[in-house]
């Protein structure tokens, strides 16, 4: 997806597995094998050998059979666990509440790319939603069924607009749950504009918590670069309201504009 004009030109066939698939398969092309794979000791299936890697696991009767290297693959041998972890907080919703083109938009899209990505690999996926308390907290799965489930949750997250009752931020304590139940090793990737009231101290400890029981941790920074980095508005008089607690500033632009990017 190049720009947000072609993802509002997606936007309006209300269907967010398609436009996965399109965001996909408009980059994407002759995707490699997963390369996470462990052995146990039981076989399940072949698979073709990739060179370079080790010969260990070779099926060398198979080889003599049909003169082309097979690896013998094993019944817990798992793809990538994936676990996306969305902020929904009322900030999320930043600059357009009730439109496409804000935050947890932008996350929700990106996420559900990337879901679709794992499942072309066979790697399984499991979603969280938060903002104060986790909202929505799925089992990490691969079926269809269950890829149909996840898209259904975060397309009617999608449609259905701001919520009147205003979410605060509960990154840390969060991620410190998903941390405790999150069980086997994954690949934890976070959507979040971060705007917490909890120190950044805290923040990091929980990251360290999901990297301390061996998760691989991803953090997207999700911003609107135009009016939360360059805070760009016109030089004159503006209202600006928390959207999560409510509290309201007026004051013009201009005169802290330097100080706010600094």
């Amino acid at each position: 997806m190049k720009d947000l004009n072609e993802i509002r030109k997606l936007q309006t066939i209300d269907n967010l597995p398609l436009l996965a698939k399109q965001t996909v398969e408009g980059f994407i092309t002759g995707l490699h094998k997963s390369p996470y794979h462990g052995f146990s000791v039981e076989f399940a299936e072949h698979r073709l050998y990739n060179k370079g890697e080790s010969t260990k696991h070779i099926d060398w009767k198979l080889y003599a059979r049909t003169d082309r290297l097979y690896v013998k693959r094993y019944e817990e041998e798992t793809n990538l666990r994936c676990r996306l972890v969305i902020d929904t907080s009322s900030s999320m919703y930043f600059p357009e509440p009730d439109g496409i083109n804000n935050k947890l938009a932008f996350s929700l899209y990106s996420a559900a790319s990337l879901i679709y990505l794992l499942k072309k690999q066979r790697d399984a996926a499991g979603v969280t939603l938060f903002s104060n308390q986790i909202e929505f907290h799925s089992k990490i799965g691969l079926s269809d069924a269950h890829t149909k489930m996840l898209f259904a949750e975060m397309n009617h997250l999608l449609n259905r607009g701001k919520p009147k009752d205003r979410k605060a931020t509960g990154i840390a304590e969060n991620l410190h749950r998903i941390a405790e139940t999150t069980h086997k090793r994954s690949l934890v990737v976070i959507f979040s504009d971060l705007l917490d009231n909890t120190p950044p101290e805290e923040i990091f400890s929980a990251l360290r918590h999901l990297r301390y029981n061996k998760h691989e941790v991803i953090l997207f920074h999700v911003t609107d670069f135009a009016k939360e980095a360059l805070f760009e508005y016109q030089n004159r008089p503006h209202k600006f309201v928390d959207m999560e607690t409510g509290e309201s500033i007026s004051i013009n632009p201009g005169e802290i504009k330097s100080s706010f990017k600094q």
